[in-house]
C-alpha cells in the first residue's frame, strides 16, 4: 500500500474551520488508497505569539526552556488535528517528534535531525491510523525536547518522507505552488509547474519565503521528490526534483529578493593574512551567517571588508566585532539596514550567457545602483537600496518575460 506524507503550515491549521478542512483533505488522500503520515506546524501566529510571552518575561529566555514553549505549538495542532479525524470517523493517533523516533543535536532553538527510528509511526500505520506527528521538534543527547529553527516542520516532513520510503510527500500552504516570484510584489508571477533542487535552494537562500532551505538540502540529498501546494484548492502544485534538460531552455526561472538584509563595514584595516580569519572568525562564534562579501583594494596598506547578514543579526554582530576593531585599530565599524537583496535564479544560466549583463542594464535603466554584487552557477544577486527593492523586482521579472510560459 502507498504512502504519502502530507505537511500542513501554520496558516491551514488557524482555527476550527481550517483544522476541519484539513481534516477532509487527509481523509481524501487516504480514499485514495494511501497510508498517511501527516506533519503540521503551529497553528497561526501562535510560535510568534509564544516567542512575545517569554520576551516579556526575560529580554534572555533559557534556550531550553524556549524549545520546551515552542514545542506546545505543533502539539495543539497535532492534538486539534487527531480530535477532528476521530469526529469524521476516521482512526489517528497524535505523536510528538520524539515519539515519532525523530532524533536532534544538542543544539537548542535550532537543532538539527541527526537520525529518524519511526518505529512507533510503522506500527500505528500497520493498525491502518492516520499517524499526525508535530513538526518542528525532536529528542536531543540529553533526552530534552529541542526545536529545529524556523521552518522546521518542513524539514520533519521531508526528513520522515526519506526514512519512511514515502512514494509521495506533499508541502500544503496558503498559497499555490512556487511562483516566478512574490504574486504581492508582480501581479502577473507565474506558478512553475517544476522547479530544480538547486533552484529552489538558491531561491531560498535569497529571500523567497516557500520552504526552509535545510528541508531542501535533505530533499536533494535523499532525493525526495516533493510538491508544493495549496490546502484550500484542489489543483496541482509545484513538483520539486532533480533538474532536467529542458529546464535548462529557460535561462531565468524566478526572482527572489529580501528586504530584511543590512550591510556592516569595518573600514580602514590592515592588509595582512588573517584579518579576515579574525572578522569572520568572530562572527562565526556569535553564531551569524554572513551572505555577500567585498574587499576594497588596499591603499597605503589598508582596506575596508562589506558584508551583509539578516537585519536581526546587527546587534550581535556589531558586538562581535567591536572588540575586533580595537584590536585591529580599524577606522570605522559602520552598519546600514537601508539595503535590500534582489536575486535572478535559473539552471539554464549555465548554458546561457549575458545574463548578468541583461540583468545589470536593466536596474540601471530604472536608475537603481547596485551596492554589491554576488553570484554562483545558478544565481546573480544583488544588494541596493531597501526603497528600490519592489522596482528592482517588477523590471527584472518583466525583463527576462516570466509571465510568460
Amino acid at each position: 500500500m502507498k504512502l504519502v506524507v502530507m505537511k500542513f503550515g501554520g496558516s491551514s491549521v488557524a482555527g476550527a474551520d481550517k483544522v476541519k478542512h484539513v481534516a477532509g483533505r487527509i481523509i481524501q488522500k487516504k480514499k485514495e488508497g494511501y497510508r498517511v503520515v501527516v506533519v503540521v506546524s503551529a497553528p497561526g501566529d501562535m510560535t510568534d505569539d509564544l516567542i512575545t510571552m517569554a520576551e516579556g518575561i526575560t529580554k534572555s529566555p533559557p534556550p531550553r526552556e524556549m524549545d520546551m514553549l515552542l514545542a506546545t505549538g505543533e502539539q495543539a495542532s497535532i492534538a486539534l488535528l487527531c480530535m477532528a479525524l476521530h469526529a469524521k470517523g476516521h482512526a489517528a493517533i497524535s505523536l510528538t517528534g520524539p515519539q515519532a523516533g525523530i532524533y536532534a543535536d544538542a543544539d537548542h532553538t535550532r537543532a538539527r535531525i541527526t537520525k529518524i527510528l519511526p518505529k512507533k509511526v510503522l506500527s500505528e500505520l500497520a493498525k491502518r491510523r492516520i499517524v499526525v506527528v508535530a513538526g518542528f521538534q525532536g529528542l536531543n543527547p540529553h533526552e530534552d525536547i529541542a526545536t529545529l529553527g524556523r521552518g522546521g516542520s518542513d524539514l520533519t516532513a521531508i526528513a520522515m518522507a526519506a526514512a519512511l520510503e514515502a512514494d509521495l510527500c506533499e508541502i500544503y500552504t496558503d498559497v499555490e505552488g512556487v511562483y516566478t516570484t512574490d504574486p504581492r510584489v508582480v501581479s502577473d508571477a507565474r506558478k512553475l509547474d517544476e522547479i530544480s533542487y538547486d533552484e529552489m535552494l538558491e531561491l531560498a537562500g535569497a529571500g523567497a519565503q516557500v520552504m526552509q532551505g535545510r528541508s531542501i538540502e535533505v530533499a536533494k540529498k535523499y532525493g525526495v521528490v516533493f510538491e508544493v501546494r495549496s490546502t484550500f484548492l484542489q489543483a496541482s502544485g509545484t513538483r520539486v526534483h532533480q533538474e532536467v534538460r529542458r529546464m535548462e531552455d529557460v535561462a531565468v526561472s524566478g526572482i527572489a529578493f529580501d528586504r530584511k538584509q543590512a550591510k556592516i563595514s569595518i573600514v580602514d584595516i590592515p592588509d595582512r593574512p588573517g584579518v579576515a580569519a579574525k572578522v569572520f572568525g568572530a562572527l562565526g562564534k556569535a553564531g551569524i551567517n554572513v551572505d555577500m562579501i567585498i574587499q576594497s583594494e588596499a591603499t597605503d596598506r589598508k582596506n575596508d571588508i562589506s558584508f551583509t547578514v539578516s537585519e536581526s543579526d546587527v546587534k550581535k554582530a556589531l558586538s562581535a566585532l567591536r572588540p575586533v576593531k580595537r584590536a585591529l585599530e580599524a577606522a570605522d565599524l559602520i552598519a546600514n539596514k537601508n539595503v535590500g537583496k534582489v536575486a535572478v535564479v535559473g539552471v539554464g544560466m549555465r548554458s546561457h550567457s549575458g545574463v548578468a549583463s541583461k540583468m545589470f542594464q536593466a536596474l540601471a535603466d530604472e536608475k537603481i545602483n547596485i551596492q554589491m554584487i554576488s553570484t554562483s552557477e545558478i544565481k546573480i544577486s544583488c544588494v541596493i537600496s531597501r526603497d528600490y527593492v519592489d522596482d528592482a523586482v517588477k523590471v527584472l521579472h518583466k525583463t527576462f518575460e516570466l509571465d510568460k510560459k
